[in-house]
């Protein structure tokens, strides 16, 4: 018994979190000695278009790339001990994250639109959470929303983040007709700066455009990235279901911080299933989301002293994904 809490204990420590960094390294630096090619895809928003990844493949985009996803998962973890809405001090969370990003080697190599809207999302949490139940959160909602709307003139991936926040918002209690001024000027305000200084015009748009699947299943990754979204998604949904009905008898603000996660990682599985020409995009984000899931999952059944067998099994699996990724043409 003593055993079994001390390995469970170990994938809660920051030792196991610092493997995990060193494991992601080492399959990113594989990765791009075996000449991984990025996910082919093209960056589309509201008036910029970006084709494949915003920065060339190579060592100096796949460590941009790499300390991008950390920083993400590094927010997540200050958000924790700040709001705790994990309640244990852990970190599985940031090492189940680099677990997932490890069985994706496309992912790796280069820094995509994917890595910074995982990123923003982690970002704009912090605002969001300081704001629950602060009837004086216009600041929040409006910078919020800006970022949002900026991002979507980039790449429309990041509208995903517009019903996930509007939802976190009304959830905490603070969304009033202020708070709803706030957000409409806040979705206006960076299209109206862009085209008040002249930088677009109207006719430069650029309407949301979606691949045949078949069309996409020749790209590079592809299908790989595929099945990898769908067992995702798939451990995700079923641990977020198993994770509510514990969470929903704590107190409120616990609850309504992880029903924001449960939103995110809802909606980043809708949008797979509707824009999935741009499953890269999604997919870090997705990733984010379900290692929240796998840290409560595994915290929340403290009880079950081999609970790390399923870590295990987690661990194995992710590792499998990734190096067959590299292996298969």
């Amino acid at each position: 018994m003593a055993t079994s809490e001390h390995i469970n204990d170990y994938f809660n420590g920051r030792p196991f979190m610092v493997l995990c960094v060193l494991a992601l390294m080492a399959m990113t630096a594989v990765a791009l000695a075996m000449g991984v090619q990025p996910a082919a895809i093209e960056s589309r928003g509201a008036f910029f278009s970006l084709q494949g990844t915003l920065v060339e493949a190579g060592p100096m985009s796949a460590a941009t790339n790499l300390l991008c996803l950390m920083a993400a998962g590094g927010i997540m973890l200050a958000l924790n001990k700040v709001y705790g809405y994990i309640r244990s001090m852990t970190h599985l969370h940031l090492s189940a994250f680099l677990l997932l990003q490890l069985a994706n080697p496309s992912g790796l190599v280069a820094l995509g639109a994917g890595t910074l809207v995982c990123l923003v999302t982690a970002l704009l949490a912090m605002p969001l959470f300081a704001s629950f139940q602060d009837r004086h959160s216009q600041r929040h909602i409006f910078l919020v929303f800006a970022v949002v709307a900026a991002g979507s003139m980039f790449h429309y991936g990041a509208l995903v983040l517009l019903p996930a926040f509007l939802l976190g918002f009304l959830n905490m209690g603070v969304f009033n007709l202020k708070g709803l001024l706030a957000m409409l000027f806040g979705l206006i305000t960076p299209f109206w700066i862009v085209l008040g200084l002249g930088i677009v015009a109207p006719t430069d748009f650029n309407a949301p455009h979606f691949n045949g699947i078949w069309n996409l299943a020749a790209l590079p990754q592809f299908t790989h990235e595929l099945v990898l979204a769908a067992l995702t998604a798939v451990v995700g949904v079923v641990l977020a279901v198993m994770n509510l009905m514990t969470i929903m008898n704590y107190r409120m603000q616990t609850r309504v911080y992880n029903v924001f996660f449960v939103f995110v990682l809802v909606l980043a599985v809708i949008a797979l299933c509707i824009d999935y020409s741009d499953i890269a995009v999604y997919l870090p984000l997705l990733s984010l989301m379900v290692a929240v899931q796998v840290a409560q999952a595994h915290n929340l059944r403290s009880t079950h002293s081999r609970r790390y067998i399923s870590m295990l099994l987690f661990i194995a699996g992710c590792f499998a994904l990734g190096i067959t990724s590299m292996l298969l043409p």
